[in-house]
């Protein structure tokens, strides 16, 4: 028989959207900020000249600045205020998580509940505000350097730096009342709205290929077919998880009656880390870029060939870029899962894995179980990573597709409408508590 849960689940429906009101308001406030995201990456940066940024963008073309265009909706390739994107939060974010594990006076400040989030909200703010001037600066000086803008000096680069800045706080702010006030994680949807903004350009790009005869119809066809087939690996590995039986003992309480005895599952994911190794290796890839950008065309030459090296489709690259992902995927699991900690919650509470005993051996059959799901969670991040890299550079497809964007947009579609469903879940909750007070006034 179905439970109380499961029934509501099964009966929502437009109609039970359409009652649901403070849902709505939610969703058009989220839909109302994403759309001044939008606007606000057309509005150009002042002092860029248009046509040396046109003629600077098509010498870029398929190099690494394609990524982080389709993580900015287009605004790098356009120069606008919000070029920087939101990229330096979620960096800023990343190493303030890292840090509250590493630091015991941070991790200690985590655990004292609502105030000590908000402290940790405050630093990561800090670090965006650092990070994101040090990434302005350089973007600014490599504009300057490569004659983009129209008044070129020192006041062109303060100027620059402070807008992008400036944009980069905004869309902070932004995503901070999404969260609060929408449906979703904001900074994830500003990220989500920009991948997506990307792909009808690239569709009807790929497309046009295909009229001049540059594509033949049977890869398009052969590329429509692997996208289903991606998204669809993507979903259900973003989905998989591991579930460990865990038991509970009987204990007897009063009047010698008998509780517990009850048995649960300790979910484990076989991608623990999500985006966060292909977000990381990124990063790390990009820094050479970022530093040409403050040298502008006068940089060193080792400085240029490590760039040439780093470039895309190229082995060391796609080498680096393979050995970071399967890096960070084991660091950041062994930073957010502790199988010591949960081995002795586990031991507090009186549960244990059967044919394991508590204590560390339930820690090293923890850690045994992680390391494997770990290898096949790092395996599958790197196919999905490298799939764009061989399409790109053997395919010469048009367009990015797969890799941390193609992560993004599942994990970000599947959160939100998660959320969706809760909200529903809730309205008809609270549709059911209503009446069955109205009943026992009448009564």
């Amino acid at each position: 028989m179905a439970s109380a849960a499961e029934q509501l689940a099964a009966n929502m429906s437009w109609k039970a959207f359409g009652k649901a009101k403070d849902l709505q308001s939610r969703l058009l406030f989220t839909l109302g900020l994403l759309i001044v995201y939008r606007l606000g990456t057309y509005i150009p940066l002042p002092g860029v000249d248009p046509e040396q940024l046109a003629a600077l963008v098509e010498r870029a073309q398929g190099g690494i600045g394609d990524i982080l265009n389709t993580f900015t909706g287009g605004a790098i390739g356009r120069m606008s205020i919000f070029a920087l994107g939101i990229m330096p939060y979620i960096s800023a974010s990343i190493i303030m998580q890292l840090l509250t594990s590493m630091v015991p006076s941070l991790e200690k400040l985590k655990k004292e509940g609502e105030q000590g989030r908000k402290k940790i909200n405050q630093y990561t703010r800090y670090g965006t505000l650092a990070l994101a001037t040090v990434q302005a600066w350089g973007m600014a000086s490599g504009l300057d350097s490569n004659g983009i803008s129209s008044d070129p000096g020192m006041f062109f680069r303060i100027v620059a730096a402070t807008t992008l800045v400036g944009g980069t706080m905004f869309l902070m702010w932004l995503g901070e009342q999404i969260t609060a006030r929408g449906v979703g994680n904001g900074i994830s949807l500003i990220i989500f709205c920009g991948i997506v903004a990307e792909l009808p350009g690239a569709i009807a790009q790929t497309l046009s290929l295909g009229q001049q005869g540059i594509l033949s119809p049977a890869i398009i066809i052969a590329i429509i077919i692997m996208a289903i087939v991606v998204i669809a690996f993507v979903v259900f590995m973003e989905r998989a998880q591991r579930r460990i039986l865990i038991q509970y003992p009987k204990r007897q309480v009063n009047q010698g009656k008998m509780v517990g005895g009850e048995n649960s599952h300790l979910p484990l994911k076989v991608n623990t880390a999500g985006v966060i190794p292909p977000i990381f290796a990124s990063s790390l890839l990009i820094l050479p870029l970022t530093a040409v950008g403050f040298f502008g065309q006068g940089g060193p030459d080792w400085l240029t060939t490590i760039t040439s090296l780093l470039g895309r489709g190229q082995p060391l690259y796609l080498g680096l870029y393979v050995a970071l992902i399967v890096f960070f995927a084991f660091f950041y699991t062994a930073v957010v899962f502790n199988p010591e900690e949960v081995a002795d919650n586990l031991k507090k509470h009186g549960g244990f894995v059967p044919g394991i005993r508590p204590g560390k051996n339930t820690a090293k059959y923890l850690d045994y179980v992680l390391t494997r799901l770990t290898v096949v969670g790092a395996i599958y991040l790197s196919l999905v990573c490298l799939l764009p890299e061989i399409l790109t550079s053997r395919m010469s497809v048009p367009f990015y597709f797969g890799g941390t964007s193609l992560l993004i947009i599942v994990s970000v579609t599947m959160d939100t409408v998660s959320q969706i469903q809760s909200h529903l879940l809730a309205h008809q909750y609270e549709g059911l508590i209503q009446r069955s007070k109205l009943r026992g006034r009448k009564r």
